[in-house]
């Protein structure tokens, strides 16, 4: 036996893959020059075959991962194991907000590692307030709360929730427990927020999940309304606009009613900007285009870079409900992660960042309207920012695996028949056009 770093190589592999045999395809290299690949390319063993057999060797399976070992990145640019480039516009499903290998980020990350990378919440540390301080000072919110993840923020906002409820009903015998959620909506994996997620096939294989949620139509605005008057709803959770669910905004009369139903029934509103959240939209939070605020946000996925973090932001009046012992985490909030999110934040947070957001975003819907939508599959191109969604009425993935191959990561949404496109946030015109121009070479794999 032979290794490659952590990668253990057998000396003589035989892997038969059908992933690794591709039909014949016209491709966009980075030079813009059209290349053609050979039908059925037999691929020699390779890092990125060992990698493969080694993840099924030792991983459970969980991902069904595309066949490429991605090994470096700088800005918007991936790079894998055999030295092939591809253009990054799935951004770790919206996570690498300034790309990858941004210096400051990276600087931030070596300077604190090298000071004091974790402690626990037993003790107090310095990055942590001084990132809740500018969470607070740029939102609605009076207080954070830190976690890990997107899930786990929203796994802490049902428990606020549910605290809220009783902390303000002390003398009634049953107080409100129910949830509502959304068609499309997507809100994490563990049993609490997956109870809050649509897809039957998410949900299914793990129930009984928890119990008390009603999932209505996301825009409904009578059935929303009736329902929290029912007096049995703690709090609605809603995204403003959706990414997993296919790249859906709200409208504003539906987040205003919601606030409005929520304010006269004692219910909390809570805002998930997990995906669309930290200047994705061309807003520093998605909320502020639609002038409602919520009684919580959870945010994670942008916030650290690519670091694992999560964020809970609240009012004053559900943070006061919140006592010692109610929740809490080992390693959220480190000095570490919220170093980095710190770096993120500083830069995402200005409003020519934004600006820039907000103009690369309606020249790259505008570019795959004029490009795409001549093609009698491309039924829809919409989106707000640089959270894109093109909504095809054929499965999406033939066509995002042609990209790829083609060298442009994209990612597939709703029920599988919408691309996504989340690229970094500082993401060039040069590269927005170049995402189009493979996009567009390749629309013969919708067929």
């Amino acid at each position: 036996m032979a290794s490659l770093g952590q990668i253990t190589l057998p000396r003589a592999a035989s892997l038969q893959m059908s992933l690794l045999r591709r039909p014949m395809r016209t491709s966009i290299g980075f030079n813009g020059r059209i290349v053609s690949k050979q039908a059925e390319v037999s691929v020699k063993a390779s890092v990125s075959q060992k990698v493969i057999e080694e993840e099924a060797r030792v991983l459970v399976g969980t991902y069904a991962r595309a066949p490429v070992v991605l090994s470096s990145g700088k800005g918007c640019k991936l790079m894998d194991a055999e030295g092939k480039e591809y253009l990054d516009c799935a951004s770790g499903i919206a996570v690498n907000a300034l790309g990858h290998g941004d210096t400051d980020w990276l600087q931030a990350v070596t300077d604190q590692a090298a000071l004091l990378a974790h402690v626990s919440n037993v003790y107090y540390t310095i990055p942590q307030i001084d990132l809740a301080k500018r969470l607070v000072a740029s939102s609605f919110a009076d207080r954070v709360f830190f976690c890990n993840s997107g899930t786990e923020a929203n796994e802490a906002a049902i428990k606020f929730s549910r605290k809220f409820q009783r902390f303000t009903h002390p003398e009634d015998m049953e107080v409100a427990t129910g949830f509502i959620a959304f068609t499309n909506s997507f809100h994490g994996r563990t049993l609490g927020a997956l109870a809050l997620t649509s897809k039957e096939q998410y949900r299914t294989p793990f129930e009984p999940v928890m119990p008390g949620v009603t999932f209505l139509e996301y825009g409904n605005i009578q059935a929303a309304t009736d329902l929290i008057r029912s007096g049995k709803i703690a709090a609605v959770f809603v995204e403003p606009i959706q990414g997993e669910g296919g790249v859906y905004s709200a409208t504003k009369e539906f987040l205003q009613s919601l606030r409005l139903a929520c304010d006269a029934a004692g219910s909390l509103l809570i805002f998930d900007e997990v995906q669309c959240g930290l200047g994705r939209t061309g807003n520093l939070w998605a909320y502020e285009a639609f002038g409602v605020t919520p009684d919580i946000m959870t945010v994670a996925k942008p916030l650290a870079g690519g670091l694992p973090i999560g964020a809970v932001l609240l009012t004053e009046k559900v943070a006061e409900t919140i006592k010692y012992g109610d929740h809490g985490s080992t390693f959220a909030g480190n000095p570490l992660v919220c170093s980095a999110a710190i770096a993120v934040f500083d830069k995402v947070s200005k409003p020519s960042f934004l600006a820039s957001v907000s103009s690369k975003g309606i020249y790259f819907k505008d570019l795959l309207v004029k490009k795409l939508t001549g093609n009698l599959h491309v039924k829809e191109v919409r989106g707000e920012g640089l959270i894109i969604g093109v909504e095809l009425d054929v499965p999406a993935s033939a066509y995002v695996d042609a990209c790829r191959d083609s060298g442009l990561l994209i990612l597939t949404a709703g029920k599988g028949n919408v691309v996504r496109i989340v690229p970094p946030l500082i993401i060039s015109e040069e590269e927005i056009e170049r995402a189009v121009e493979i996009m567009f070479h390749n629309l013969n794999a919708l067929d």
